[in-house]
């Protein structure tokens, strides 16, 4: 935790700027960070606009938001993870969790019901080691560890059995009861990973019998992995996913291609996830990609009435409706993007970026932006960039 938010929990993380948007982040921060989320709640959201309209900087803002207030964050391009398959989507979300950060912590809050405070075991000793230090490990003791492991996980609802028992046969570990070769303990998070080379064989060995996680259980997986990081001490998970508009791009430049049917594939996926979400717990999804795949009839989300179904927004009122889960950054700019507001951007892109940029717009240039922008191809934030570095070159 930086000392920005010791002093200020709503200060904007270094680096960004939430200058007009600060009307809608500062309502996510309160309404689902600090409150729906963190208390259980699950969420799927959808950010679109032209290019330039400032997805990409909502994302990063709204992920460093997440992580002052103590969310466990992933955040990726659907330029870079096959989306079609959902796996890769569970896989990749697992890679930046930090599974063994999430139990260590939770091997902490065992400890504390066993009615010991981990801040006296000394720093590369195990629970078990301290206990048995201390004359204390003997037989009751080994017993109770494993009826809180059995408690944590096996016996949490929320999680998937073979995922509990592998997270309980780490956190065992951590505590130095019972131990785990290192050997053991790269299978199970390998397994965990969904990495096709570890053998089942291996794995009943050490007297657990799972299945593979595939496409079709990779969502239940997901579950139970925000279940951990919640008993790791972390509000919840928070995913941002880019790009998306890389399932219509017919371009050979991309570093994928996708085929009419792993599109729909991938409104598939997309469709499932938000009839399971409701069956999760402190986790929030945020998707974002250009307004052509809104557009585009016969390749975009209207192609696909199963999910179009779900994310169209049926009524539009007179302002933008911060609850919405379509998110219209274009809508948002025409309502909160005034002169002076654009001033006020062109201010801290300036002072973020000295090296590149040059001084603040003043008043004219941004009323010729704003009006530029209700008839133009690119969003405002990008216009604002353009306009500096033009008056850059004239200098």
């Amino acid at each position: 935790m930086t000392e920005v938010y010791k002093e200020n929990p709503d200060a904007v993380p270094t680096g960004l700027t939430d200058c007009g948007i600060s009307f809608l982040t500062s309502f996510w921060r309160e309404k689902y960070f600090q409150e729906y989320i963190r208390n259980g709640g699950s969420k799927i959201k959808f950010i679109t606009g032209r290019p330039g309209s400032g997805k990409t900087h909502f994302l990063r803002l709204v992920t460093a938001i997440a992580q002052q207030e103590h969310y466990k964050t992933v955040q990726f391009s659907a330029k870079d993870i096959w989306m079609h398959d959902f796996k890769e989507i569970y896989v990749e979300i697992f890679r930046q969790c930090n599974l063994l950060e999430c139990l260590e912590t939770a091997s902490h809050q065992l400890v504390e019901e066993m009615g010991f405070d981990y801040h006296d075991i000394p720093d590369g000793m195990r629970f078990m080691d301290y206990l048995s230090h201390n004359g204390m490990g003997d037989a009751i003791t080994r017993r109770e560890i494993r009826s809180q492991l059995k408690q944590m996980f096996l016996d949490n609802p929320m999680l998937d059995n073979n995922f509990a028992l592998a997270c309980s046969m780490l956190t065992g570990s951590i505590l130095g009861y019972p131990v785990l070769e290192e050997q053991n303990q790269n299978l199970l998070l390998a397994w965990l990973e969904g990495d096709r080379t570890v053998k089942l064989s291996q794995l009943r060995a050490m007297d657990f019998y799972p299945s593979r996680i595939t496409k079709y259980n990779a969502r239940h997986m997901l579950r139970s992995l925000a279940e951990v990081t919640r008993l790791g001490g972390c509000s919840g998970l928070f995913i941002a996913i880019d790009d998306l508009e890389i399932l219509i791009s017919r371009s050979s430049l991309e570093p994928v291609h996708y085929t009419k049917m792993k599109r729909e594939d991938t409104y598939e996926s997309i469709r499932q996830l938000i009839d399971d979400i409701d069956s999760m717990k402190n986790i929030m999804f945020v998707y974002a990609f250009d307004r052509e795949l809104m557009d585009q009839e016969n390749t975009g989300l209207k192609s696909y009435q199963a999910l179009w179904m779900r994310i169209q927004n049926e009524i539009v009122g007179e302002h933008f409706n911060r609850f919405a889960d379509m998110v219209d950054l274009d809508r948002l700019a025409a309502q909160e993007y005034t002169p002076e507001v654009i001033v006020s951007i062109s201010e801290s892109l300036a002072n973020t970026h000295r090296n590149t940029l040059c001084a603040p717009l003043n008043l004219e240039q941004a009323r010729e932006i704003a009006a530029q922008a209700h008839t133009g191809a690119v969003g405002i934030p990008q216009l604002i960039q353009t306009v500096m570095k033009e008056v850059r070159s004239d200098v």
